[in-house]
């Protein structure tokens, strides 16, 4: 049996190939990540995935997406999260040593018996990620008329912050 070797913090960002903004991700962009992306190890996703998240199971994949270009001192990924009718991209922020700063869900697709919210998001050139919010109905498939937009911000400390300007769309 072949022993997967320690897998350090710079190993783990490795994964995550870097990109140009803007970026935009929606439900299709995970199909892009998958094929072009090498998966994550057993060993990645059980040192520094399992850690920081908090509802997993054996049936949950994680896919690296990317990662910001030029964040100073810190390292911003972006990870898909697949679950049982749970489809999440989540960023995360951590310092040069690997120690985790903050993370949030920033787009995705969650499925209950009656709607499907979907989010789609842009991060732009100043890290700033512009989120869309819609709902479809599953029996009728009618979408909503009150989609929601809002905006987050990375900030150069590694932090995620919501902006007050929630609207109506």
């Amino acid at each position: 049996m072949k022993k997967e070797k320690n897998i350090g913090f710079d190993q783990f960002v490795d994964f995550f190939p870097e990109v140009d903004l803007p970026v935009t991700l929606t439900e299709e962009s995970s199909l892009d990540f998958s094929r072009l992306n090498t998966p994550f190890s057993g060993e990645a996703v059980a040192k520094f995935i399992i850690p920081i998240e908090a509802e997993t199971d054996e049936y949950t994949e994680y896919l690296p997406c990317f990662r910001l270009k030029d964040v100073g001192n810190i390292h911003a990924l972006v990870y898909w999260k697949a679950g049982l009718l749970n489809y999440e991209y989540k960023m995360v922020t951590f310092d040069s040593n690997g120690m985790l700063i903050d993370g949030k869900v920033i787009a995705g697709t969650i499925t209950n018996q009656e709607t499907i919210v979907r989010t789609v998001s842009t991060i732009d050139e100043d890290w700033i990620i512009h989120t869309v919010v819609g709902q479809q109905d599953v029996n009728t498939n009618k979408l909503s008329t009150d989609s929601k937009s809002y905006t987050l911000e990375l900030l150069g400390t590694g932090e995620i912050i919501f902006s007050l300007n929630e609207q109506n769309i």
